[in-house]
């Protein structure tokens, strides 16, 4: 299959504008399903944590092969959830990849930890195991106590597990797999958000499991962290929800979005095989002419993005544009060169991969619904803009 499921008369014409995400496609194909789920909500009233988050925690958690999955309001909050539920504290070490968006570094400064940066791999773009390693000594000898590391899935692919959960059981240290862009991944046959003591997820609108809002989720076969984080989603509440009996947060999934989410999981099987193909007919295209993804062996993607790498970004970026096909940039900056987080320490040697990724990566349209002459397109004005440089 190499889109999903659409009206013909439905698929834009590829002469006209071109979607980075195509979120209205989906809704078309979707239709009266969507409008029917938040009828069902609005006509039972239970807007928070009702009937609809139930299932869909049920459904993720199969999906995800874990005990527990459990919805949160945004991914941002399920990385806390985790971070709260295991006790981070001012004193403690998290290790995170300085090549990722901001809330991985975040929710450390937020309990007062201390987030240390550490360089990603030129092929993956994620943790670079052997950074973290050299990462973890410098934070026992600058008097920190190396609690966490947060592993990035960037981009679609999960991080390598199968090196960083030997260093993190090695060193004692608990493993939040941050499956926010990869939920629907794989590697070696075990799905994003089946790996690490703790996975979180986001589905913001964007992702390739997204509601139409924020929201998110944590998964874990930890009886005692799932029972935490029910209780720190709730203010801490306890029996019920004025016995508070931890600080908290109101991270609750709302009904409607779990709706929502519930009609779409039903569709995301054939929307990752459709990104899949649309993944490899970028690489066949532009594999000779600029630098694609690679992906491990063992491993599949749910290509967030389809992001690439060239010198010549600025120029390729400023063309396309004037084509109409969209482009952007995740991340033109290091989180270790941004005001605020300059002064957290980073790996030895610093994170010059990051630093060279920072300058070279575009990330291209990439959805389900990108029609091959669509696509054709896309392809043709990057080999043109790469010629003319």
């Amino acid at each position: 299959m190499s889109t999903a499921n659409a009206s013909t008369a439905e698929r834009p014409d590829a002469a006209g504008p071109i979607q980075f995400i195509d979120l209205g496609a989906q809704r078309r194909r979707l239709g009266e399903r969507i409008d029917v789920a938040i009828k069902r909500v609005l006509d039972h009233g239970k807007y928070i944590l009702g009937p609809e988050v139930k299932e869909l925690e049920a459904k993720l958690a199969e999906w995800a092969g874990v005990k527990h999955a459990i919805g949160v309001s945004n991914g941002t909050d399920a990385l806390a959830l985790a971070l709260m539920a295991w006790g981070v504290r001012p004193g403690d070490a998290v290790f995170v990849p300085d090549f990722t968006f901001a809330a991985t570094a975040e929710v450390v400064a937020w309990l007062g930890a201390t987030p240390v940066f550490c360089d990603v791999l030129e092929d993956t773009f994620n943790l670079d195991p052997a950074s973290l390693e050299a990462a973890i000594s410098k934070a026992r000898d600058d008097g920190l106590t190396p609690r966490a590391v947060i592993a990035v899935d960037l981009f679609g692919q999960p991080a390598d597990y199968r090196r960083i959960e030997p260093i993190a059981r090695d060193h004692g240290l608990k493993l939040l797999a941050d499956a926010a862009q990869s939920f629907g991944a794989s590697l070696d046959g075990r799905p994003a958000g089946g790996i690490g003591d703790i996975a979180a997820t986001s589905f913001f609108p964007a992702k390739p499991l997204g509601c139409y809002g924020d929201g998110g989720a944590v998964f874990t076969n930890d009886d005692d962290a799932a029972q935490t984080m029910r209780s720190l989603r709730v203010h801490g509440q306890g029996s019920n929800k004025y016995d508070n009996v931890a600080i908290g947060m109101n991270g609750r999934l709302d009904t409607v979005q779990a709706a929502i989410l519930l009609e779409k999981l039903s569709i995301f099987p054939e929307e990752l095989e459709a990104r899949q193909a649309v993944a490899d007919r970028y690489a066949e295209a532009l594999g000779e002419v600029v630098t694609v993804p690679s992906l491990m062996a063992g491993s599949t993607s749910a290509w967030a993005q389809y992001t690439i790498r060239t010198r010549n970004r600025d120029a390729l970026a400023a063309r396309l544009k004037d084509k109409g096909i969209p482009t952007a940039i995740y991340y033109p900056k290091p989180l270790s060169t941004q005001t605020a987080y300059r002064n957290y320490p980073t790996a030895p040697g610093g994170t010059p991969v990051s630093a060279e990724l920072a300058e070279e990566v575009i990330s291209l349209p990439m959805h389900p619904y990108l029609e091959a002459d669509v696509q054709a397109r896309i392809v043709t004005e990057v080999k043109q803009a790469i010629s003319a440089d």
